[in-house]
């Protein structure tokens, strides 16, 4: 009813204003607004979670793609509250032979160079999503995490189907690397990473710049997709519940990046699948309790625990996938990714030496 209630009255552009008003209530009259706790698989759903998702509709509707596209934007803008200071931005053209990738380079205020860098990816399926989507998120990250953000607007399906948002997103780390002088970063503390489908990209990027002169120090996952094959439990789960990304989404999604199901075997789409785990640089991987996603990124953490790469995994069991767009929306969200950002200067840290170049794998 409170969903329905504010849908018909209320535009978009608003309802990030009432879902900050009703966020500051205390938490016995959020619990009326938001009703009964809801529990899956051992977990209690965050009651500020449930109130935003009551608030903004727990499925997104059917739409246009540009209209879609439009909308998440709109959705992540407000979800992610004010701009986050002091942090300066610059916009920039990487070369690429297919043609100049977008890019948008992220520094915190009194961050001395050479410094670390994290090439970001950001989420949407491959699909959805651009630099202004994840722009607070960047400046988040680069504030909390005492890190340049290099974020790249990679080519997005159906006009650009894979592989090449993926050659973009390779293209971007060795234009890093090549270019880290004039970026003021250290090349051998260059961290690559990304939320949702953005994580997938950074997984195989990582793998596939392992024989490069200077392999990324470190892989940031959030919420990532690892299989585009196998179905999950967990996608069972929560694909039909209502918690933003539902399965039917997901299978658009793989239809509009991999619309050839061949390619869906291929490490460079699934990375659960990666012959060569230990390539991968140490790493750590974000989950979320009720995240349809959620067991597939459980899995790959496993998968490289199991090559003997350092990896360190943990799952926020009170929240939905996409909450790291929402540090505006209350208090729970902002925790958690600030827990990721110390994760990530930690990360950073330590640069990783160039090493001989590896074989590719025939």
């Amino acid at each position: 009813m409170l969903r329905r209630a504010v849908e018909a009255v209320v535009p978009l552009s608003l309802r990030g204003m009432i879902a900050r008003r009703l966020l500051a209530l205390p938490p016995r009259v959020q619990r009326r607004l938001a009703g009964e706790p809801i529990r899956i698989d051992g977990q209690e759903l965050a009651l500020e979670a449930q109130l935003v998702l009551r608030i903004s509709g727990r499925e997104r509707p059917s739409m246009p793609l540009e209209q879609s596209r439009r909308r998440m934007r709109a959705i992540a803008v407000i979800a992610g509250g004010r701009r986050i200071e002091p942090v300066a931005a610059r916009d920039l053209a990487i070369e690429n032979a297919a043609g100049p990738i977008p890019a948008r380079l992220y520094r915190p205020a009194g961050l001395a160079a050479p410094s670390p860098l994290l090439v970001y990816y950001h989420g949407g399926g491959w699909v959805e999503g651009d630099l202004e989507s994840h722009d607070n998120l960047c400046r988040f990250l680069a504030l909390h995490a005492g890190t340049a953000v290099l974020a790249v607007d990679y080519r997005l399906a159906p006009e650009h189907p894979f592989p090449a948002g993926l050659n973009d997103a390779l293209a971007a780390l060795r234009y890093a690397a090549a270019h880290a002088e004039e970026l003021g970063v250290d090349p051998r503390r260059i961290a690559v990473g990304g939320d949702s489908a953005g994580g997938n990209l950074a997984a195989v990027v990582a793998g596939l710049a392992a024989a490069d002169e200077v392999p990324p120090s470190f892989l940031l996952m959030i919420y990532p997709g690892t299989d585009a094959v196998e179905v999950a439990a967990s996608r069972t789960l929560f694909g039909s519940g209502g918690f933003l990304l539902t399965e039917e989404r997901i299978q658009w999604f793989l239809d509009q990046y991999l619309p050839d199901h061949g390619d869906r075997r291929d490490p460079r789409a699934s990375p659960l699948r990666e012959p060569r785990p230990e390539r991968l640089p140490p790493t750590y991987l974000v989950t979320a309790g009720f995240d349809p996603l959620r067991d597939e990124g459980e899995a790959f953490a496993a998968l490289l625990a199991a090559a003997g790469v350092p990896v360190a995994l943990h799952r926020f069991p009170d929240l939905y996938h996409g909450f790291a767009s929402s540090v505006g929306l209350g208090r729970r969200p902002r925790e958690a990714m600030l827990q990721v950002a110390g994760a990530l200067r930690a990360g950073l840290a330590f640069g990783r030496r160039p090493g001989p170049p590896q074989p590719s794998p025939s």
